[in-house]
């Protein structure tokens, strides 16, 4: 599975949830127009207070909460009101969590509700990474919780928090468990943010471990990962001779030849026509307005991570 497979699962998945929210919310209203919103009150406030009152009972309570948590958010992203703050968001998930340490859906959900950016949320990562964390304290096995604390470091953009996090989630013994291997998409899915993000040689030495991987499919994919790395190390350089060249002669060079003939691509991989071509052959493209390098949207590495990150 590649990088794409995995953030796609977060960034379509979670936010059609989030969707299927405030529609029930809008059936909910229209059908109770009158009735208080809940998030008025949260009646009991300690998570230890409520334990106890729960008599044994902690499961039911805990789902009660989880939908108030439910109708808050989803009354709250639908008031007209431009002070949203989803100020009680996180009590009653931490009192839902607190009830049953196992409500899996509390976490994964709630954390994306909790970071999503103002106005759908309330824009905390750090309250959602620490609903997560709590999670993980709970079920250090589980791996879907330290690969959602990515995720909301991914959505940030702290790209190098996001693969570290991944990596502690392929280091799971949920992860390697026979029938998930998530380590076998996790692992290279760590190296990927960490291109994304620009650390190419952290990525590199991550891919080179994969090469000696069992299964073909990640081998293959490390090999094409480590081209790209390659292709973003040339791009990179390229640009830099691409700056020498302006800051000499005052503006960026019309065509791969203008550099060749300036003598700026000595030592560079070269097609038959003195371009500088990526590791399958393709020519790099060269904007003769802004002087920017990119690959070329034929080539088989196209897109670099760095190049699309979303």
């Amino acid at each position: 599975m590649k990088k794409a497979t995995a953030i796609v699962l977060g960034a379509v998945a979670l936010p059609v949830l989030a969707a299927g929210v405030v529609a029930l919310q809008i059936v909910r209203e229209r059908a109770f127009p009158g009735r208080e919103p809940a998030q008025q009150a949260l009646y009991v406030s300690s998570p230890a207070v409520l334990t106890r009152l729960a008599l044994g009972f902690d499961d039911v309570v805990a789902d009660l909460y989880w939908i108030r948590a439910i109708q808050y958010y989803g009354s709250t992203r639908l008031s007209p009101s431009a002070d949203k703050s989803y100020a009680l968001l996180y009590p009653l998930l931490d009192l839902t969590t607190s009830l049953d340490p196992n409500f899996n859906i509390a976490y994964e959900f709630g954390s994306f509700f909790l970071s999503e950016k103002p106005p759908g949320g309330p824009g905390r990562s750090d309250l959602a990474i620490r609903l997560l964390e709590k999670g993980i304290t709970a079920r250090p096995d589980r791996f879907q919780y330290p690969y959602d604390v990515g995720f909301v470091h991914y959505r940030d953009g702290d790209y190098a928090a996001a693969a570290d996090w991944f990596e502690r989630a392929a280091a799971t013994s949920g992860a390697k468990k026979e029938g998930e291997r998530a380590d076998l998409w996790l692992k290279p899915l760590a190296a990927s943010t960490r291109a994304t993000g620009g650390d190419t040689r952290s990525a590199r030495l991550m891919y080179e471990q994969l090469l000696n991987a069992d299964a073909a499919w990640l081998r293959n994919d490390a090999q094409r990962r480590l081209k790209q790395l390659d292709a973003i190390d040339q791009i990179a350089e390229l640009q830099r001779r691409v700056g020498e060249y302006e800051r000499r002669f005052g503006d960026p060079p019309p065509s791969w030849r203008d550099l060749t003939q300036a003598d700026y691509l000595q030592g560079v991989q070269l097609d038959s026509e003195g371009r500088p071509v990526d590791p399958e052959g393709y020519v790099y493209v060269l904007n003769p307005w802004w002087g920017d390098v990119t690959i070329n949207p034929d080539s088989p590495l196209w897109p670099l991570p760095t190049e699309n990150p979303a």
